[in-house]
């Protein structure tokens, strides 16, 4: 038998032992565990219900159908979904006094993270790119921002995240983990994973790394040059009107991009603890929780179109109550 067979053996019967990962406690006494538990769950449902409402609210709105709202109604299903496969997992373990992760449901939660992730990072670029159509070529921007573009931007997309996920996924577990399982982290993610990890050599994942760098790389620098041309046709603009309407539209995206960079680099540029301790927990909150639970309060409060939307599906909800239970 080869050499390079018995090491894929050897991974393999590797993998087959390590069944489960520890994961980082929120705290050690019961009370606070409890404490953390309950709050958690408070942060995820208000969260999950205001990403919905948003997706809900530019679906049902025919005002709302246009190719900013189309990419826009991608953004809180993204983040719902993000905060889903991380959160609700912790919730339960702190709840019922547990720490453990299988391995088929940290590989789950790293490809779908990274998905998402990756997914959520075009989508923005692509929503830079029609508001640079939007103001700096607008007679064209029907034509250019037609149906079929939009769809495949968003296809797109979603097909970018399942490369990537795949990619680190399958690069990260190909790994042995013949150590420690305690991951200095609340949930499975690749830098925690390999600083637990005895292999030696990650070449898998750090091609796979190296792609997904220069694929933010080629996002971050679109997104800027939109905005350079944004920023430079807004300032020809001698009414103070129009430059209100612009940046209503574009302060929101500025704000969710720059959450979402920053958040991102954190994540991975961050050294990955031996002995994780609050701020390290706190700081994992803070990237992991802190976009999906911002960008529904960000687009609600800085777009008057969200905001009207809303007002009149409240006022059609609260109609629709009173007659009904009048009749």
């Amino acid at each position: 038998m080869h050499s390079e067979d018995v090491h894929r053996v050897e991974n393999m019967a590797n993998h087959s032992a390590v069944m489960e990962f520890f994961l980082m406690e929120v705290s050690a006494t019961r009370k606070l565990q409890i404490i953390h538990g309950f709050l958690f769950l408070l942060i995820y449902l208000v969260t999950l219900m205001g990403n919905l409402l948003i997706f809900v609210l530019i679906t049902l709105d025919q005002y709302l159908h246009t190719p900013m709202y189309f990419f826009l109604k991608n953004l809180p299903l993204f983040d719902a979904c993000l905060i889903s496969i991380t959160v609700p997992k912790c919730i339960m373990n702190t709840l019922c006094h547990e720490n453990t992760i299988s391995f088929s449901g940290c590989i789950l939660q790293v490809l779908l993270v990274i998905h998402f992730a990756g997914s959520e990072l075009f989508i923005l670029t692509a929503m830079s790119y029609d508001r640079y159509v939007a103001i700096c070529r607008p007679l064209h921007y029907n034509i250019i921002m037609n149906r079929r573009v939009c769809m495949g931007m968003t296809v797109t997309s979603w097909l970018l995240g399942s490369i990537f996920g795949v990619l680190y996924s399958s690069g990260t577990f190909s790994l042995s983990f013949c150590g420690s399982r305690n991951l200095p982290q609340f949930f499975c993610d690749v830098p925690s994973l390999l600083k637990i990890s005895c292999s030696k050599t990650h070449i898998t994942i750090d091609i796979s790394e190296a792609i997904g760098v220069m694929y933010a790389l080629f996002c971050l620098v679109s997104i800027g040059f939109s905005y350079i041309c944004i920023f430079n046709t807004v300032l020809r603009i001698p009414s103070s009107q129009r430059w209100s309407k612009t940046f209503s539209t574009c302060t929101p995206h500025l704000i969710v991009v720059t959450t979402f960079i920053v958040t991102g680099t954190m994540a991975y540029l961050k050294p990955v603890p031996d002995s994780p301790h609050l701020v390290d927990f706190l700081v994992s909150v803070f990237y992991s929780v802190l976009p999906p639970s911002l960008n529904p309060i960000i687009y609600s409060l800085r777009n008057k179109e969200i905001k009207e939307s809303l007002r009149k599906f409240l006022w059609k909800v609260s109609h629709y109550r009173f007659y009904g239970e009048k009749q």
